[in-house]
């Protein structure tokens, strides 16, 4: 995954996916902050490309710029580290086999201590560095019982914490309100109290898949977040879609789970949203009900690797439709077009149905009509 200094008030979402030989979606979401473009020199632009298993090429996580190629680094710099002279506020400890944390220099704001083997952090390592901005752990050996008190939570001016793939059980915490950006992706996480990211109005982006979360243990997790736009709850043991999110969120990514239904009016409490995968879940036509996709914001709808027998109801907006490998036996199309005319017809470009039980022969007379926009309908 690609990482951006920013706020997340400008962005655009690219969009481009691949599933086996065939071209499909790739969600992509870059935000570029010009101030720390200048603030960093060479430091590089990033981005949160986001995607799940499945329906979509499996990605890196992240992208962590290694440090510049230069013979001279700050005579402050704690000697296991980088800390170049073009850059006086960024220390690299990355990848270097570290087993703890070094010594961080003042003025330090941006910290990478991802690929090591780190195991703890201790009392007073961030000291002198409280306004740090960037705090990189992704692939280190952490344990919620090692996270000493005064650590994390001294770092108020926090805007980036990245904690993938350590062995959390929990989330850290208390954390910064100025956070924007929390990635715990590949922990043990099976608790997430609702506290957590209280008061956290800032937090436009958060990763919590590849973990052990359930539906109960993030009740109520969200409700205070008026900025998300993005939430991961992918590749956990969610038994429902996460309730109390906020109307601010554009995308939703909740493949891999076990969910069997979608409740009433879901999408209506989401007025922004425009990406929402649920794929390889538990998805039954009786869990369905009628018009719960019916949303016009919504431009990506995936719900392929399920078990539906029938094409759920959707609203002529919607861009990309993922159905494969569910039990299909019939090509509704008063689901997608109510009625065709010159004026009324459906927005869908991508329409994957292959896996199900139809072919070609199964489209109605009416179907080139109402798909005239279509450039990929696949059946097999």
């Amino acid at each position: 995954m690609r990482l951006s200094e920013i706020c997340l008030a400008d962005f655009w979402g690219g969009l481009k996916k691949q599933y086996d030989h065939i071209a499909d979606i790739r969600l992509g979401l870059i935000c570029l902050s010009c101030a720390a473009m200048f603030a960093l020199g060479y430091f590089l632009l990033a981005g949160l490309v986001c995607q799940s298993l499945g329906q979509y090429d499996y990605y890196d996580e992240y992208y962590m710029p290694s440090a510049p190629l230069e013979g001279v680094s700050s005579p402050t710099c704690a000697q296991e580290c980088e800390c170049p002279i073009s850059f006086p506020t960024a220390m690299y400890c990355n990848d270097r086999n570290l087993k703890f944390i070094p010594i961080v220099p003042s003025g330090i704001k941006y910290l990478y201590l991802q690929n090591n083997l780190i195991e703890e952090i201790k009392a007073g390592v961030f000291d002198n560095v409280t306004d740090l901005r960037w705090l990189v752990l992704d692939n280190n050996k952490i344990t919620s019982d090692k996270i000493q008190a005064g650590t994390i939570d001294k770092l108020g001016r926090l805007e980036k914490l990245y904690f993938s793939n350590n062995q959390l059980t929990k989330p850290p915490g208390p954390l910064s309100k100025s956070m924007d950006e929390l990635k715990l992706i590949g922990n043990d996480l099976s608790s997430f109290p609702a506290s957590t990211l209280s008061g956290m109005e800032n937090l436009t982006t958060l990763h919590l898949s590849k973990n052990k979360l359930t539906t109960e243990s993030i009740t109520g997790a969200f409700k205070s977040l008026k900025s998300l736009v993005l939430l991961d709850v992918s590749e956990n043991k969610l038994k429902k879609l996460p309730s109390g999110v906020p109307a601010s969120l554009l995308m939703l990514y909740a493949d891999n789970n076990e969910i069997d239904s979608i409740p009433g009016g879901y999408l209506a409490k989401l007025p922004a949203l425009q990406y929402l995968r649920v794929s390889h879940n538990k998805l039954v036509d009786s869990g369905i009900p009628g018009g719960v996709f019916n949303a016009s914001s919504l431009l990506e709808l995936d719900l392929s690797f399920n078990k539906l027998k029938t094409i759920p109801e959707i609203n002529e907006s919607l861009e990309h439709l993922y159905l494969q490998v569910n039990e299909i036996n019939k090509f509704d199309l008063t689901n997608i077009c109510k009625f065709s005319s010159p004026v009324n017809y459906s927005r869908l470009r991508t329409l994957r149905l292959d896996g199900n039980n139809l072919t070609h022969s199964s489209m109605p007379d009416d179907t080139a009509n109402c798909l005239r926009q279509a450039s990929e309908i696949i059946f097999d």
